[in-house]
């Protein structure tokens, strides 16, 4: 250890070379070497900080203020010793807290991987767990699955004599196996590659014979050709299977069903009307193909598919309905959902709920969800976020309830109706066939500098020079964000980050790769909006020569993408405002970028598992800009980082996901249609082993409120019919006491003066004294679409018939139900002196609006019937099949409109037309 002598040597050359170096109290490392010029002061920090006790720089501080006169040198020798003083404890601070961070990510990673044995043994009893259970390595994950299970079929490579036939479906986007269009357009995105992936993947796995990609087809001249192909390829069946079983129906293909507008390209939004289309073309396909297959392998008998797994919430309304017609397992992954969309748009405050439900449907969408968790067996999700955080905000679905009931239902206990699906967390997998595996030492600066002098230009990836031509300097360390133009990315923020940060400008270069564009006015209004602002910023910021934004690239193109980034020493970021997993994250640690990432979503769990990079509030644009700061300037971190992810990517490799998919699935209750085949004694027991697992176990937290006190509710109400039990009629009088009683105190209790129910009884109180309804439907016009005056009459004598009973007229009640707006409506009844009171009920515009008459005699519109009928209202498709089947009828040519809407007699759920020549439709 170096003694006093030496560090005052030193001191005293500091004062003589300047103390600029310790101004600013940061312990960070700097260069020893300043633009090739040797810096002594930047020297002695350097090795002051990190290589001399704290106790000899506090034995010198101590000797100086000892010897301490009253010359400046030596006041200025003093301070500057206990600044160096100051950094050397701090920097040793920050070690230790560093070291304590690594402590906990490790405890929680332990913690996770128990978490994840826990999940998948919870359902287990004691005697069904293997012996190796406490025996599960950290290193290595695969094997926390390697147990003795009963009744859950572990997957594994020795699966060769199953042959499944998997059904995959993700209706919107352009779905192809090879250069695919990402980031095209809001549905072209990460779903796309994922499924098409996860096909192929399949397909590959010992057991499978074939996987169906469901989309839809598109013959338009707006998008490529291949689109339009009925059936594509994407991979030949599983090596592994004996030559023999390879049919020629083995593999993964892409099958693209006819739906909606053949010539036209339709957003996600528009798809709605056009689902149950999709519905009946895949049904066909499916069952010419089980024919087909049991042909090949099935012996004769229809091979039906294994699952059906419907990706997003238009394939999973789909698959819902197409699992209860085949009766086959729903499995379900959400990828976005959309009570979390509306919530996070709603908070934004921009637009209000009905602006939102225009623009995205919204509505149809949380529908589509809620009746794909009521269908679905299983859930997929990308991270345990989704789950709690998202899939907890529906109906279908409570994280405690969900165990409650899977154990009751194990037990054989009454669920009481309630179902809800079992949530499983597989994270998305990925290729790594593109991937270079390169060495743990970085290489030199220069590699990048020899690659791009080199005499054959022709060797370097094209899209390298795409990047680079926008760049002064590009062998700077690049900062890569990778997402298309949408406003959820955050790409603005990311850019005044960069913007506004001088230091992290003169460090880094920017490159951001956002889908692919030919001219900003035909993108959609969203991602154009967003396009044009980052122009803007970086027109603001100058940030012309340091910021990269090609307009086009392959699929192919990615990996260099990476790699490019990773030769430069650069970082990965995602900024998004919440990010339901985040595949390129993992793209990116594969490729050895570390990654600045939101902290909301699925990063959190791939941090978690890879630890190689940094989470940020993406909310919080100084942050953004400190953290890609930290991961830039310090070398050491980055390497740590890089290594991390290299050591870590495994955990997300294809066949990893692969097999505990099946595992997953292989677990829900198979069945096959049962209009074709019958029900085996074997899946009778295999439906039964499924309930014993859990019949002696007596928890009081399995219990729902309803349970009571009974012990076996199917013996109570069966000894209760006949009486034999009069204690059980007593309870059942008590419960049902207690339900009158409460009934009453809902009648009696006010709120302000109002009982709850009385805005209720103000819709129709003369209905419910009505014992009789009588409901007049005499609509008569004439050629020119005017009411006939003997309407009048036919209600007036009908009146006069009912009043000579004086007793049933009392009792009974009179509602119209007419073609006619309630403002024809109520104007023809005041013509023939007939009250709109007169009437208990007004069915007005051919049954689309109820009203109910008031004192006041102005008609109170319902409005739970006007939500009713609301419900999958098609009124978009409704008016294009009118108009198509009305207007090439009666030899019209297809220019010439033959009717046109009639606005007077129209409204929301009512379509009205007139004729333009009604001597053409005169009978």
């Amino acid at each position: 250890m170096a003694g006093n002598e030496w560090i005052n040597g030193y001191l005293e050359a500091i004062l003589d070379t300047g103390a600029t170096a310790i101004e600013e109290n940061k312990p960070t490392p700097v260069n020893v070497t300043d633009r090739g010029n040797f810096n002594p002061t930047k020297y002695f920090v350097e090795e002051v900080v990190t290589g001399v006790d704290e106790t000899d720089l506090h034995r010198t501080w101590i000797k100086v203020v000892a010897t301490r006169n009253t010359r400046e040198r030596s006041s200025r020798l003093e301070n500057m010793c206990w600044r160096i003083w100051h950094l050397t404890r701090k920097k040793k601070q920050l070690e230790l807290d560093d070291f304590q961070r690594l402590a906990n990510w490790r405890w929680e990673r332990e913690q996770g991987r128990k978490d994840v044995t826990e999940d998948m043994s919870e359902d287990l009893s004691e005697g069904e767990k293997g012996d190796g259970v406490g025996e599960v390595g950290v290193d290595s994950p695969r094997k926390k699955f390697q147990r003795n299970f009963s009744n859950i079929e572990v997957w594994s490579d020795n699966k060769k004599e199953k042959k499944l036939y998997i059904v995959l479906i993700s209706l919107h986007g352009l779905v192809r196996g090879e250069n695919m269009e990402l980031g095209r357009d809001s549905d072209t995105g990460g779903q796309t590659k994922y499924v098409v992936e996860l096909a192929r993947a399949l397909a590959k796995m010992p057991g499978v014979y074939r996987v169906d990609l469901f989309t839809r087809q598109v013959s338009s001249p707006e998008v490529d050709w291949s689109y339009g192909e009925p059936t594509e390829m994407l991979t030949m069946g599983s090596e592994d299977m004996d030559g023999a079983d390879l049919g020629e129906s083995s593999g993964a293909y892409i099958v693209r069903i006819p739906f909606g507008p053949r010539d036209k390209y339709l957003p996600k939004e528009l798809l709605w009307p056009h689902v149950q289309e999709f519905v009946d073309g895949a049904l066909g396909h499916i069952l010419n193909m089980s024919k087909a297959l049991g042909e090949q392998i099935g012996g004769g008998q229809p091979v039906w598919p294994y699952v059906i797994h419907g990706h997003y919430a238009d394939a999973g309304d789909a698959a819902a309905l197409l699992s209860g017609a085949l009766n086959v397992p729903m499995v379900l992954t959400g990828h976005s959902l959309g009570r979390n969309k509306l919530e996070q748009l709603l908070k934004q405050g921009r637009q209000s709920k009905e602006d939102i439900n225009s623009t995205y449907r919204i509505m149809r969408r949380i529908e589509a969800e809620e009746l794909s968790l009521d269908t679905a067996e299983l859930v997929i999700t990308s991270t345990k976020q989704e789950i709690e955080e998202q899939w907890g905000l529906y109906d279908g679905f409570d994280v405690k309830l969900e165990k409650v009931l899977r154990a009751r239902a194990r037990r054989g206990v009454n669920c009481h109706g309630r179902f809800m699906p079992r949530m499983a967390v597989i994270p998305p997998g990925m290729d790594f066939s593109n991937v270079e595996v390169q060495e743990d030492n970085i290489e030199a600066e220069g590699e990048l500098s020899g690659l791009t002098n080199s005499e054959s230009p022709k060797a370097l990836p094209a899209i390298w020079s795409e990047v680079m031509r926008f760049l002064t300097n590009p062998h700077k360390p690049m900062i890569l964000a990778l997402s298309r133009p949408d406003p959820k990315k955050n790409i603005t923020t990311l850019v005044k980050a960069f913007g506004e940060c001088r230091l992290l400008q003169e460090l880094a270069n920017l490159t951001l790769i956002m889908g692919n564009r030919d001219d900003i006015d035909e993108m959609s209004a969203g991602s154009a909006n967003v396009l044009t602002t980052v122009l803007k910023l970086v027109d603001t910021y100058d940030l012309y020569g340091q910021v990269a934004f090609p307009k086009h690239h392959k699929q192919s193109d990615v990996p260099d993408i990476y790699r490019l980034a990773a030769k430069t020493k650069g970082v990965f970021v995602n900024p998004a405002f919440i990010e339901p997993f985040g595949l390129t994250l993992i793209e990116a640690a594969a490729h050895g970028l570390p990654m600045v990432a939101t902290k909301n979503g699925g990063p959190v769990d791939i941090h978690q598992a890879l630890n190689n990079g940094l989470l940020v509030d993406p909310h919080d644009q100084q942050a953004i800009a400190d953290a890609l700061l930290k991961l830039v300037s310090e070398k050491n971190l980055w390497v740590e980082c890089r290594r991390n992810g290299w050591r870590n990517i495994h955990l997300f490799s294809w066949p990893e996901h692969c097999r505990t998919y099946l595992t997953r699935v292989a677990s829900c209750r198979m069945r096959h249609p049962q209009w074709q085949t019958d029900s085996s004694a074997d899946d009778l027991a295999a439906e039964e082993s499924l309930n014993d697992s859990l019949k002696d176990v007596q928890d009081m937290s399995l219990r729902l409120s309803i349970d009571g006190e009974r012990t076996s509710i199917n013996e109570s109400l069966e000894v209760a019919a006949v009486g034999e039990n009069p204690n059980v009629q007593d309870r059942v009088k008590l419960v049902m006491s207690k339900m009158k009683r409460q009934e009453k105190g809902a009648r009696d209790s006010k709120v302000d003066g109002i009982r709850p129910t009385d805005n209720i009884l103000s819709k129709y109180p003369m209905l419910r004294r009505r014992r009789k309804l009588i409901v007049v439907a005499v609509d008569s016009y004439d050629i020119n679409g005017a009411p006939e005056k003997k309407m009048i009459h036919t209600i007036q004598n009908l009146f006069k018939a009912i009043k000579l009973d004086a007793q049933n007229a009392k009792l009974t009640g009179f509602a119209v139900s007419t073609a006619m707006p309630i403002s024809e409506l109520t104007e023809f009844l005041l013509s023939g002196n007939i009250k709109v009171n007169d009437f208990d009920a007004l069915i007005c515009s051919s049954g689309s609006e109820v009203y109910y008459p008031e004192d006041s005699g102005k008609p109170c519109l319902d409005p739970d019937y006007a939500s009713h009928i609301d419900y999958r209202w098609g009124s978009d498709g409704l008016k294009k099949t009118i108009w198509k089947l009305m207007n090439t009828s009666v030899g019209y040519a297809e220019s010439v409109a033959v009717i046109e809407e009639d606005a007077k007699s129209s409204n929301s759920h009512c379509l009205s037309y007139l004729i333009k020549d009604p001597s053409k439709w005169m009978i």
